[in-house]
């Protein structure tokens, strides 16, 4: 694969199963899409009518417990952020995602699914140069005790995430991931939603969660983990945030060219920080594969590594 060039999808791959706040049966299907399209939802009516919506910033209409994305209509499709990890974490610029529900399939709680998917489908070369979106100073976010920074980094996009929950069992964790599809597929995509089992409680009583079960997510209540076959990792609870921030920083539109820090974050502290940074024309500029690769070799040639010891993102003409 070439990754100074735009890729999308060979053909198309269909996953199947229910969403996680609504309980509904929904089908997905990944498919290609032209150069330059980007992320495109296409949701399917009982009418025959699709609706459309572009994967960006601008779309997103909540951010409570999941990452909404709409329209003028409203709500177009929920729970966006794991297919949009997996389509961003496996280094896919362009590709169309169908479904026919008002919410993405939960699967097992992690982008595993959609990254088989990825696999089915294949991936294609196009013939546009991939472009990125590169974070040229800082961009900050408080919320709470929360906080939230985008900032110069010319060796790819960095995701540097720490978390730190009242419940003991999930307690204070961080996860730092130089993305790249290799390390996106063995470090991440499996890496599960997880909760503790009073939230799931609350959340059933509001009407959320409905198709929340041991299958799909994590579940802690306050002395130890619930699901009998254990964690996949011993910090999988910070590596599904890092999951949570790829698919939410997709929404900029280009791959990044930048680090992000979270500190007890979550999707409404990473659209915040997104917003924030695009709202400030000063802060990001749009450049091309070639230029993302000097910039990347001039950073190295500054701090004394060798070329060739870290790994871009995407580097020109690589296999």
């Amino acid at each position: 694969m070439k990754f100074s060039r735009q890729a999308t999808l060979r053909s198309q791959a269909t996953v199947t199963g229910v969403g996680v706040h609504s309980g509904l049966p929904v089908n997905l299907t990944l498919g290609p899409a032209p150069v330059d399209a980007g992320f495109i939802f296409v949701r399917s009516g009982p009418d025959g009518c699709d609706r459309e919506v572009q994967a960006s910033v601008d779309s997103v209409i909540a951010t409570e417990f999941a990452t909404v994305l709409g329209d003028r209509e409203g709500p177009l499709v929920s729970t966006a952020e794991h297919v949009l990890a997996a389509l961003r974490g496996m280094g896919i610029d362009n590709a169309t995602i169908e479904i026919d529900g008002p919410e993405v399939p939960i699967m097992d709680g992690s982008a595993a699914a959609f990254v088989a998917a990825i696999d089915q489908a294949g991936i294609l070369n196009q013939s546009g140069a991939r472009r990125f979106l590169q974070v040229v100073k800082p961009v900050q976010v408080t919320m709470g005790n929360s906080f939230g920074e985008l900032r110069p980094y010319a060796a790819g996009f960095r995701a540097e995430v720490e978390i730190d929950f009242a419940n003991p069992v999930i307690g204070q964790q961080s996860y730092t991931l130089d993305l790249s599809p290799e390390r996106f597929r063995r470090e991440i995509s499996r890496a599960r939603t997880f909760g503790c089992m009073n939230d799931v409680a609350r959340l059933w009583s509001a009407g959320f969660a409905l198709g929340a079960s041991f299958e799909n997510s994590v579940v802690f209540d306050e002395e130890r983990l619930l699901n009998t076959e254990g964690l996949r990792y011993s910090d999988e609870c910070a590596r599904h945030k890092v999951l949570d921030v790829i698919g939410d920083l997709a929404l900029a539109g280009l791959p990044l060219l930048g680090a992000y820090r979270s500190v007890r974050g979550g999707h409404k502290l990473n659209h915040a920080v997104l917003t924030a940074l695009m709202a400030d024309r000063t802060a990001w500029r749009v450049v091309e594969a070639e230029t993302a690769r000097r910039s990347r070799v001039q950073a190295e040639a500054g701090s004394g590594m060798a070329a060739g010891l870290v790994a871009p993102v995407y580097g020109p003409e690589m296999s």
